[in-house]
């Protein structure tokens, strides 16, 4: 799988930032996106010209199309900086997204009061891309990924809710192993356009500790004209005599996310070598 990870350091700012500023994030986005790309005159998606090449489409309206994007931004922060990834084909799409971002934070704003921002740093794969007001990304090439380490030992965090559906219902316990790897594996079949699978194989590992809580989140959808919830679990769970083969997995969801609604920021997991 080939990725891009955008971080944008921002300058000073006045407003305090929401807790949960992910919604927030992709709302502004959209907009921004939009004013971006669009060249249809009416400003509408329906029966637009121009649908197979939009990247405001394909990243917003089209049905049944994963998403190969996600935004990460840790909850409860002080400042509003973030990251923003990129997924296979959507690494392509990169100078459109950077445009779009640089005028989502310096020119519509962020928060309640659209807060605007002095860009200190824009990062794609850790190489600097945005100085003294332009860009230079001659240099980024989409990483691939690849694991050649491994560890037995490790505790797993769930840095952000996650939240994942078990016999059909959202799960607000500490959720297995296999639930969490067959979640990650999905997705990426999912953004491969692969079907949905089982575990293609039995993992090995003992759990030894825990601390689960359900967090709520709300988000307030423009479209739909209401209040949302997003909650879902928080915690850590720790392993010993995990095989390799699933410390691949959870390292591959480190950059996919995990679960539902992860275009949000959800679903940010960490793993620490014990």
């Amino acid at each position: 799988m080939r990725y891009v990870k955008i971080n944008i350091i921002l300058g000073d700012h006045q407003e305090k930032p929401l807790d949960f500023l992910g919604s927030t994030l992709r709302g502004a986005f959209g907009i921004a996106l939009k004013k971006v790309v669009c060249i249809n005159p009416k400003y509408e998606c329906l029966d637009c010209f121009a649908l197979k090449n939009c990247l405001y489409y394909d990243f917003f309206e089209q049905k049944n199309k994963p998403h190969t994007y996600r935004f990460s931004k840790p909850l409860k922060e002080d400042n509003f900086n973030f990251s923003l990834y990129l997924f296979e084909e959507a690494c392509e799409k990169l100078p459109y997204v950077l445009s779009t971002l640089v005028k989502m934070v310096t020119e519509l704003g962020l928060g309640v009061q659209r807060q605007k921002f002095t860009i200190e740093n824009i990062l794609c794969n850790d190489l600097q891309v945005y100085k003294n007001g332009a860009f230079d990304f001659s240099s980024v090439i989409p990483r691939t990924f690849e694991s050649d380490e491994s560890a037995s030992n490790i505790t797993l965090h769930l840095s952000t809710p996650l939240r994942m559906k078990h016999d059909n219902k959202l799960l607000n316990t500490k959720p297995n192993l296999e639930l969490i790897l067959t979640s990650i594996m999905n997705r990426l079949n999912e953004i491969k356009d692969l079907p949905q699978i089982r575990l293609p194989y039995k993992p090995s590992y003992r759990e030894t500790h825990s601390s689960i809580v359900f967090t709520d989140l709300t988000r307030y959808s423009n479209r739909q004209h209401t209040k949302m919830q997003l909650g879902g679990i928080k915690g850590h769970i720790s392993y010993e005599e995990l095989d390799e083969r699933s410390y691949i997995l959870l390292k591959l969801g480190e950059i996919l996310g995990v679960g539902k609604q992860t275009v949000f920021g959800l679903g940010e997991i960490k793993i620490e070598k014990s």
